[in-house]
């Protein structure tokens, strides 16, 4: 089993409706270039090599797995050392997502990384990272000018990108949920 930090299994809302969120990234983002919005369902993920074998161990679980709507309507945070913290917007009802990765999860339990955090799996979209002791102060700024987002969750991504400094991920492959 191979995993890298060059591949993940995600979730990317549509195009259209980025712009208020990579308004806020082009500020606070650090890795706004390499990576599109998303949520990780896998990270990280298998090398692109080993995609096909996992796409058809996936593609037919996609297909018994009925599309959602997920909204982005809250700012939330992790905190890791003192004052540094990554702000996420929540997708709710995470709990579906949370339904989709766990049954991936069945087909390829050796990518459960995301699991392993002391909270488990917990579904987010990054927004930036901070530095400030006002964390409560610059989320509800945040939340005051936010307009929620709706979008349908219909397919997931394998992405990846070339393991050199500064490049961006890429979809390689596309998974359609049932409709």
């Amino acid at each position: 089993m191979n995993k890298t930090v060059a591949s993940a299994c995600v979730i990317i809302p549509p195009e259209e409706i980025w712009e208020p969120i990579q308004k806020i990234r082009r500020t606070y983002d650090s890795k706004i270039h390499r990576w599109m919005p998303h949520i990780n369902l896998f990270y990280p993920f298998a090398p692109m090599q080993e995609y096909d074998k996992i796409f058809k161990k996936f593609e037919n679980k996609c297909k018994t797995i009925k599309v959602f709507t997920i909204s982005l309507k809250q700012f939330k945070y992790f905190q890791h050392r003192y004052q540094n913290h990554t702000i996420w917007l929540d997708p709710e009802p995470n709990e579906l997502i949370i339904d989709l990765q766990r049954e991936l999860l069945k087909l390829v339990p050796e990518y459960n990384d995301v699991n392993k955090f002391s909270r488990g799996f917990r579904p987010h979209l990054s927004i930036g990272q901070f530095t400030t002791y006002k964390i409560y102060d610059f989320i509800a700024q945040l939340q005051k000018n936010w307009e929620v987002l709706t979008f349908q969750v219909n397919q997931i991504y394998f992405i990846s990108h070339e393991n050199v400094k500064d490049s961006a991920f890429k979809i390689i492959k596309k998974l359609k949920l049932n409709q």
